[in-house]
C-alpha cells in the first residue's frame, strides 16, 4: 500500500533538529522523498507499524507533529501532480 508519511518537528533547538534528520533518515530507509518534509512509501501493514514505532520512537509528541494517510493499493487514481518536480513511480523500472 501507498503510504504518504508527513512530519513537522520543532527545530529551535538542537535537539529538535536532530529528531528532525533522524526521521528523515528512516523515511528516506522505506520511501522517496517527494517535498521538503513529506515521503511516499510503499509498505506492507508489517513495515507500516515498525516504521510508525521508528518514528515515535524519535520524535516529542509536545513538540512535534507526524501524520500517515494510507492511500491504499490503487493509489494511482488518488495523485495528481503539478508542477516542476517529476512524479515519482515507485512500482516503475529502476534506473541505477
Amino acid at each position: 500500500m501507498l503510504v504518504l508519511i508527513t512530519y513537522d518537528v520543532n527545530t529551535e533547538d538542537a535537539a529538535g533538529r536532530k529528531r528532525l534528520r533522524q526521521i528523515a533518515k528512516q523515511c528516506v530507509n522505506y520511501g522517496q522523498r517527494v517535498q521538503c518534509s513529506v515521503f511516499e512509501c510503499l509498505l506492507d501493514a508489517a513495515q507500516c507499524k515498525m516504521l510508525q514505532a521508528k518514528l515515535c520512537a524519535i520524535m516529542d509528541p509536545e513538540k512535534d507533529s507526524l501524520r500517515f494517510y494510507y492511500l491504499g493499493n490503487r493509489y494511482d487514481r488518488k495523485i495528481e501532480h503539478f508542477g516542476c518536480k517529476p512524479t515519482y513511480q515507485p512500482e516503475g523500472p529502476l534506473l541505477l
